[in-house]
């Protein structure tokens, strides 16, 4: 139950309208501070409002994410028992401790290191490197976007 109970939360709180309603929410609670002359009442209900919201909200979206997480690790799983190449031993990776885990990253740091020839990940860092060297720089664009709307300008004028 609870399950289906943060699923809807969480859609319902990543949604436009939950965001239109916070917003009207906060739009009334500043109209009404001169009604209340800000008193102390009027500045601590926003805050105690928005406290309870978030608190129950961060429960509900750990469970959602716990809940997506772990229908991911399945999924790897299941990709990793299919394929015949990979070890089975990496299924339930996330169950290691950060100590074993490192261990890992070890090992495949070493197996990295003795593969002749550059890496696919060297490849792929390297031709980013290509594509974005070849490409204007951000200053570049910006400073023909700010000529052209000065040209644009002056020509109005």
């Amino acid at each position: 139950m609870l399950h289906k109970i943060s699923i809807k939360i969480s859609h319902w709180a990543g949604s436009p309208f939950s965001f239109i309603l916070a917003a009207i929410g906060v739009l009334v609670w500043l109209v009404t501070g001169p009604i209340f002359n800000f008193s102390n009442t009027w500045l601590i209900s926003i805050s105690t409002i928005t406290d309870v919201i978030i608190f129950l909200m961060v429960f509900s979206i750990q469970n959602t994410q716990y809940r997506d997480s772990k229908a991911i690790q399945l999924k790897l799983n299941e990709l990793i028992n299919a394929d015949k190449k990979a070890r089975d031993s990496f299924i339930g990776l996330e169950s290691l401790t950060d100590e074993e885990l490192s261990d890992l990253d070890l090992e495949f740091q070493k197996l990295l290191s003795t593969i002749e020839g550059p890496s696919a990940l060297h490849k792929l860092h390297s031709s980013i490197k290509q594509a974005k060297a070849k490409r204007p720089s951000f200053y570049q664009q910006a400073g023909h976007i700010v000529d052209q709307l000065i040209k644009t300008v002056e020509s109005n004028q």
